[in-house]
């Protein structure tokens, strides 16, 4: 059975003979996976009404663990965000209940940023939907496929990241591939 990355790399091995066609195959491949994903993402933040922005904040605070608080210094850190641009972003997440900033008692300039409980169950909401479509995606796979295919990524990103036990990323050659849907 053949996918439109097969139809892709048969194109494209005709017409660039140094091409190698499972480099591009694989290429090809993530990239369609990789907009598949974001494209399922940006459909649950649709359908639950969140905006990226404010999940990211729901996340931050979600991952920092009990109590799910953040000073917002360390948010914005987390975030890649200025102080102002942070504080911009938290006040509509404020409004609509999602999280909580209070000053620290005995210094009013300490504040804390705290998901709520709607904010809680807002991130519940949201990471529910995404495993489940993220699920459907792997549900072609065996365990066994899953568990290798995971081995196998964590190979590729750990060369990528510079990893200790895995060599730097490949020199680019002298030809780029030609990606899926250029």
């Amino acid at each position: 059975m053949q996918d439109s990355v097969d139809r892709h790399v048969a194109v494209w091995v005709r017409e660039l003979d140094w091409l190698d066609p499972v480099k591009e195959a694989i290429i090809a491949r993530l990239a369609i996976l990789g907009r598949h994903t974001a494209q399922a993402r940006r459909e649950v933040l649709d359908s639950d009404g969140l905006k990226y922005w404010q999940y990211k904040v729901l996340l931050m605070l979600r991952r920092s663990g009990p109590p799910y608080e953040s000073s917002p210094s360390q948010l914005a850190d987390r975030l890649g965000l200025t102080r102002g641009a942070l504080s911009a972003r938290l006040a509509p997440v404020e409004e609509a209940g999602l999280i909580t900033r209070t000053h620290e008692t005995g210094d009013r300039r300490r504040v804390r940023v705290r998901l709520t409980e709607a904010g809680h169950a807002a991130f519940e909401a949201h990471a529910a939907a995404e495993d489940a479509g993220e699920g459907a995606l792997l549900a072609a796979l065996t365990e066994e496929e899953r568990r290798t295919l995971a081995d196998l990524l964590r190979k590729l990103v750990l060369a990528t990241e510079g990893g200790a036990d895995a060599p730097g990323p490949a020199s680019p050659g002298p030809r780029r591939s030609r990606s899926a849907g250029r």
